[in-house]
């Protein structure tokens, strides 16, 4: 909602701009246009000024423009990562295939919202990437060196990251 209104507070902002640059030209087309010398010199002047009124409108419009599709596409990302934590906390566990085609998503950008959200502290659990499957499970759970898979001696792969190096699940705490 907010970009929204960013974003139409920046195209009323560029419309002003606009008009306040052919006003301003008008008035300087006509105050001249009566001057029998024939010199365009007030003319030029009076153009220029309205172009140095109207670049302040029209700059801060493009930029709420701009940064109105920034927060759209910042708020699609949060919406994203809170349906797949939703999802993934209610069920207990979910089919990264499920996530994919619930958020009409790529497997690569549900990979990268799971690690986002890991990496945030939002999220505990494991997943197993050979099976496609996202495991919710408490931190208390998952203490210790075994793998919740396969029993397998884990080792840390990052922050708030542990992998199984026999079944390759990742296990984030």
């Amino acid at each position: 909602m907010i970009s929204r209104s960013g974003r139409l507070i920046g195209i009323i902002l560029i419309v002003v701009g606009v008009f306040v640059c052919l006003g301003c030209s008008a008035v300087s087309f006509f105050s001249t246009r009566n001057v029998e010398t024939g010199a365009t010199g007030g003319f030029v002047l009076g153009l220029v000024i309205s172009a140095f009124v109207a670049i302040p409108f029209v700059g801060a419009g493009i930029y709420l423009i701009i940064r109105g599709r920034a927060e759209e596409e910042e708020l699609a990302d949060v919406a994203r990562q809170r349906k797949i934590l939703d999802m993934v906390k209610t069920r207990g566990q979910v089919d990264i295939s499920d996530l994919v085609f619930e958020l009409k998503s790529t497997s690569d950008e549900v990979r990268d919202d799971i690690y986002q959200i890991v990496g945030m502290g939002l999220f505990t659990g494991y997943v197993n990437w050979d099976e496609g499957v996202l495991y919710s499970r408490e931190a208390s759970q998952l203490t210790g060196n075994k793998c919740p898979n396969c029993g397998g001696e884990q080792e840390f792969a990052g922050k708030g990251v542990i992998t199984c190096r026999y079944c390759g699940t990742d296990v984030f705490l």
